[in-house]
C-alpha cells in the first residue's frame, strides 16, 4: 500500500536534480546553447530519464523558472499596505529582492519571457504574483507567502498590478537590467501615482 511513496520521492530528487542543473548552466552560458545532454550530465541524470519528466530543455526551464519564482515568494514575508515607514522601507526591499532574483538568473528570464518566451511561464508568474498581492492587500495574519492560497476570488486589482510587475521585469530584462535593483524600485516609487487606496504593498 505504500510502493507509490518511494517513486514519489525519487521524482521529487529527479526534477530537482534537473532544475538545479539547469539553473547552474544558464547562469554560465545562454539557455538557446544547452541541450538535454548537457544538463543530464550535470545532474548526473539519464537521458533517457530526463525524457520522462520533460520534453527538452526548454519545457524544463519553463518549470525551472516557475519553481524558482515560487520558492522566492514563499520565502517572502507578507508585506501590508498602509503609511508606516518601516512598513514601507520593508516593502521595497523585499521588492529589490524579487528583481535581483531576476537579475541573478537574466538570461533564463529573458528567453522565457522574451518575445519568444513561454506562455506557461508568463501565465504562470502572473497567477502568482496576483495571488501575493491579493494576500498582501487582504492583511493575512500568516508571516510569509508560503502558506498562500492555490486560488483566489477575483481581483481586478491584484491582476492590474502582478500585470504591471511582471510587465516592468520584462522590459528591464529587454534593457539588459539597467541599474541596480533597488534603483529600479526607488524609479518606480518616484514616478508611479500614489493616490491609489488601499497602496500597493510593492
Amino acid at each position: 500500500m505504500t510502493a507509490p511513496r518511494p517513486l514519489d520521492r525519487r521524482v521529487h530528487r529527479t526534477r530537482t536534480a534537473l532544475r538545479a542543473a539547469l539553473l547552474d548552466l544558464v547562469a554560465e552560458r545562454p539557455l538557446g546553447d544547452l541541450t538535454v545532454s548537457d544538463v543530464t550530465k550535470l545532474a548526473d541524470v539519464n537521458r533517457s530519464t530526463f525524457y520522462e519528466h520533460y520534453n527538452d530543455v526548454h519545457d524544463l526551464a519553463a518549470d525551472a523558472c516557475s519553481w524558482a519564482f515560487d520558492e522566492l515568494i514563499a520565502a517572502a514575508p507578507v508585506l501590508l499596505p498602509g503609511d508606516d515607514q518601516g512598513e514601507r522601507r520593508r516593502a521595497r526591499a523585499e521588492l529589490a529582492a524579487v528583481f535581483a532574483h531576476i537579475a541573478a538568473r537574466a538570461d533564463l528570464y529573458r528567453a522565457l519571457l522574451g518575445p519568444d518566451g513561454s506562455a506557461r511561464v508568463i501565465n504562470h508568474l502572473h497567477r502568482r504574483l496576483t495571488i501575493a498581492i491579493h494576500v498582501n492587500l487582504a492583511r493575512p495574519g500568516n508571516g510569509t507567502h508560503a502558506a498562500d492560497p492555490e486560488s483566489i476570488p477575483h481581483d481586478p486589482a491584484a491582476s492590474y498590478l502582478a500585470g504591471a510587475l511582471l510587465g516592468t521585469a520584462a522590459d528591464w530584462l529587454h534593457h539588459n537590467c539597467p541599474g541596480t535593483p533597488e534603483e529600479l524600485v526607488d524609479t518606480l516609487h518616484s514616478r508611479l501615482p500614489q493616490a491609489a487606496s488601499p497602496s500597493p504593498s510593492w
